[in-house]
């Protein structure tokens, strides 16, 4: 089988996950993810930590090292078997901060910081750069096992496979701006591979075992042999390295980005953690339990001087078994391509959200409050940044691979990128078990650690500095392993002992050692119009329709209704964690500082906070469900109070106009009708007075026919004629009708006529009169200098249909916005209005008649009213058709 075979092969499988991938992802949009979200898929993505090391570099450590290959699988086994309760208290208080990183976690305990995220996302992408580098090294071995003198291997392997799982990353890790930062389509691919890679790995071990050599009594027997050779120091057991392997492989399964984001990040709820206890470790001793026998038959069958990474290939391949070597590369490849797409999300996140982002927004000093069709979408921005970020760290893997030249044993890549990341452990142990431990205490222990690993592990890797010199008897690596480990530790415990964090950070330590929601910190009462601004930033990261949705909750939560909750200490705190679900903790309390208008803290309302998270927990949890009822009904009956007192003068004054608007065409027609009795008036006079009495009778008659077609809709007696009509015809007669309203301004109209023609199932008539009556206002009451109408139309998830008709004035003041739909609210000059003020109050009622809604939308930079129709019309409205036939 040549190596073009196999690369054509490769390129079916990552077409072939890809499709699973994108049909994973559609089912999850669609809400049908709850099959993807099983215990067993959870436990098969962390696979992942079975990368190309794991798969080809075992079986070369084994021959190398003996039975110290073991220690990569005893670390991860421990810590799932032995210690899942503390794994699952990890997952617990990343899901109530909303983590999505490492690097975010850290941060996030330790006061928000963004340096210390920073810092973190280094250390991140340093250490992971081997481990890319080892997985396309290992592609590029595997296809040289199959290269033969007739059909030499390709050049620039790893440079394609780079740009191949780049560019797969890219479509399904930055996709969309998730705010819990989970990839459904990813998580199954790796899954599916975690099949695939075991099911190769046992099939060439049960081959090796029982069809090359004769069961275990026989690879028993050569290891005896070997164990006593010239040759079998390596099989001896050294503590130190020992102790070493298994601290930094412990640590590995929960530091690592890519592990942490399928172990935390990708976790919906920490009892699946139960299962996975046992069933990874499982996985684990499957993958391990025929390393031993592969290693020992392929060093007594195998030339001397074959590559001893490259056995599980060269083994089936010796003994003509093609067909097998094909699938132990695909197994192969798939360890290498799950590892690098993984560790790619999990660093590109990282880097977009603690180097890049704020970098931007650093060099970038714009209000994020600016009008919605001014501003840049800062969704798009991140996703760019994550993409960017994404090339970068495999750029950065292959150039790694390059600079080594592509000899280093693999089992020895591994161990740099592991001691590398093991450097955040001390960190991140110490914020979840110890309240003292501070930010300056975990940034010291960290740079330190760091730089030790740099000096003695990852320079030496590269052949740029000499390892260190360590005493006779010690191990180079588990020494410099070690002292990087134990300074990192000293100088984290010293500086937290004798350093007093801030007040930020003490209520974070609060939340993190006793995996409690953070209370929401005492702060200055933030002005009405920050609420908006708020929305806005939303609106810029989110998407529009997810902002106001959250918004919208927040403010049902609270006893509101509209868009806009009241600014409290918990909406602040909740909002932030949510938006921190997306751009980092760091990230997020830089623009809540910049938008939301927060105060700070004092020790004193700190240490509040702290006494009674501690003396009323129990009591809290008993009185939360009836103070929250209590507190949305009172903000309830208070918003009704507020409107009914500024309804009950309106309602004065609308009747005072009414009758006066009645009385005036009145007047005028008697007293016309009086002169035209006159026998002798010209024929001229007797036309112009009969035009007169004309006119003000259609007045007259056009304000009885809105107070009668509002009393119809209201008592229910509306007939409705559901029908089949296109979008794009009504708004079009719309904008005609309503093009009288405010003759004399030239007005811009934004449209995508492409996307209006929609069918929709609907009341034609009352439809249009909605649309005429929106659209008459936004041109009568836009005060923009250049004004100008946009029409967005679209169908929403449930198969409906929206229409959004927004204008660039200057909006409806917050103090207006509970009365635009009330019958008795005049929000403006009546004379300016030129009628009753009954438009929009009707338009409610037919919107309540045809099944759907119509609302105003806050923060788009002007009036926005969004008319919302369902898939067809209310049963009721055919009723009432049929009752009135």
């Amino acid at each position: 089988m040549t190596p073009e075979t196999l690369g054509a092969a490769s390129v079916v499988y990552v077409a072939l996950m890809f499709l699973l991938a994108h049909a994973a992802d559609r089912a999850a949009a669609a809400g049908r993810w709850r099959w993807m979200d099983r215990p067993v898929i959870y436990t098969l993505s962390l696979s992942v930590y079975c990368s190309a090391w794991t798969f080809y570099g075992a079986v070369g450590y084994a021959t190398r090292s003996g039975l110290e290959f073991l220690t990569i699988y005893l670390g991860p086994g421990i810590v799932f078997a032995g210690a899942w309760w503390g794994l699952r208290r990890l997952v617990r208080v990343a899901r109530l901060h909303r983590v999505t990183s490492i690097a975010d976690l850290i941060s996030s305990r330790f006061g928000k910081s963004a340096a210390l995220a920073a810092l973190v996302t280094l250390i991140g992408v340093l250490a992971s750069t081997p481990y890319i580098a080892l997985q396309l090294q290992s592609v590029s071995m595997a296809l040289s096992a199959f290269a033969t003198s007739g059909h030499p291997l390709p050049g620039n392997i790893a440079l394609w496979v780079a740009v191949g799982l780049a560019a797969f990353a890219i479509l399904f890790g930055t996709r969309n701006l998730a705010a819990n930062e989970r990839h459904h389509g990813v998580v199954i691919a790796i899954a599916v591979e975690a099949v695939v890679k075991l099911a190769a790995f046992l099939a060439v071990g049960a081959f090796v075992l029982w069809g090359i050599a004769d069961g275990p009594a026989d690879v028993l027997a050569r290891i005896d042999r070997m164990a006593v050779s010239a040759g079998g120091e390596g099989w001896q057991i050294r503590p130190e390295r020992w102790f070493t392997l298994i601290a930094l492989s412990g640590a590995a399964v929960m530091v690592l980005p890519r592990m942490f984001h399928v172990l935390v990040v990708e976790a919906s709820d920490e009892n699946r953690l139960r299962q996975a206890g046992w069933a990874f470790p499982a996985y684990l001793a499957a993958m391990s339990f025929l390393v031993l026998p592969i290693a020992v038959v392929g060093m007594d069958l195998l030339p001397r001087g074959s590559n001893p990474d490259l056995y599980v290939l060269a083994l089936p391949l010796s003994q003509g078994r093609d067909t097998l070597a094909a699938l132990v590369f695909l197994g192969g490849f798939s360890s290498a391509m799950s590892m690098v797409v993984v560790s790619a999300i999990a660093l590109s996140t990282m880097m977009a959200n603690h180097w890049l982002v704020p970098l931007w927004l650093w060099l970038r000093q714009t209000a994020l409050s600016e009008p919605a069709q001014a501003r840049e979408d800062l969704g798009t921005l991140m996703l760019n940044a994550r993409r960017l970020a994404i090339v970068a760290v495999i750029g950065a893997g292959w150039l790694y691979h390059r600079t080594t030249g592509g000899t280093t044993a693999l089992a020895a890549m591994g161990t740099v990128a592991f001691s590398g990341m093991a450097q955040v452990l001390p960190a991140m142990v110490a914020g979840l078990v110890w309240r003292g431990a501070t930010r300056r205490g975990a940034i010291a222990g960290i740079v330190a650690g760091a730089l030790i690993w740099g000096g003695a592990i990852f320079l030496p890797s590269l052949g740029l500095a000499a390892p260190p010199a360590f005493p006779a008897g010690i191990d180079a690596f588990a020494g410099a392993v070690l002292l990087a480990l134990a300074v990192n530790l000293l100088l984290l415990v010293l500086i937290s002992l004798v350093d007093f964090p801030d007040p930020t950070e003490r209520l974070q330590a609060l939340s993190f050692v006793h995996a409690i929601a953070p209370d929401a910190a005492a702060s200055e009462t933030a002005p009405a119009v920050q609420a908006e601004a708020l929305l806005t930033l939303a609106g810029r990261i989110w998407g529009n329709d997810h902002a106001l949705e959250v918004f919208r909750k927040a403010a049902e939560g609270q006893g509101k209704s509209g868009y806009l909750p009241d600014l409290t200490p918990r909406f602040l705190a909740d909002f932030e964690r949510h938006l921190a679900g997306t751009v980092g903790a760091a990230t997020a309390s830089a623009l809540m500082a910049r938008v939301g208008g927060r105060g700070s803290v004092t020790v004193a309302e700190l240490m509040e906070v702290a006494g009674e998270a501690s003396r009323a927990r129990e009591d809290n949890r008993r009185l939360e469900l009836t103070s929250a009822e209590l507190a949305r009904t009172a903000a309830m009956l208070r918003e009704s109070n507020e409107k009914l007192t500024v309804l009950s003068a309106q309602k004065d004054a609308f009747l005072g106009q009414i009758s006066h608007e009645l009385r005036t065409p009145m007047t005028s027609i008697r007293a016309f009708s009086e002169i035209l009795m006159e026998p002798d008036l010209p024929a001229a006079d007797r036309s112009r007075f009969a035009g007169i009495i004309q006119d003000e009778a259609a007045r007259m008659t056009r304000l009885l026919d809105d107070l009668l077609d509002i009393s119809v809709l209201e008592s229910g007696r509306a007939q409705l004629k559901p029908g089949v009509v296109n979008l794009h015809d009504l708004i079009e007669r719309a904008l005609a009708a309503g093009g009288a309203s405010a003759a004399g301004r030239d007005f811009a109209i934004r449209r995508n006529p492409l996307a209006e023609h929609l069918p929709v199932i609907t009341d034609p008539d009352r439809l249009l009169q909605v649309l005429i009556n929106v659209i008459s206002n936004a041109r009568k009451y836009c005060d923009a200098g250049e004004p100008a109408i946009r029409i967005d139309t679209r169908r929403n998830p449930q198969g409906g249909t929206e229409i959004d008709i927004h204008d660039n004035g200057s909006g409806i003041g917050p103090e207006n916005r509970a009365l635009i739909f009330e019958k008795f609210a005049r929000l403006d000059d009546p004379s300016r209005a030129g009628g009753a003020g009954l438009g929009l109050a009707i338009c409610k009622e037919i919107m309540g008649f045809l099944g759907g809604s119509i609302s105003y939308l806050p923060g788009q930079g002007g009036a926005c009213f969004r008319i919302a129709l369902p898939p067809r019309p209310p049963r009721r409205a055919e009723n009432a058709e049929n009752a009135t036939g």
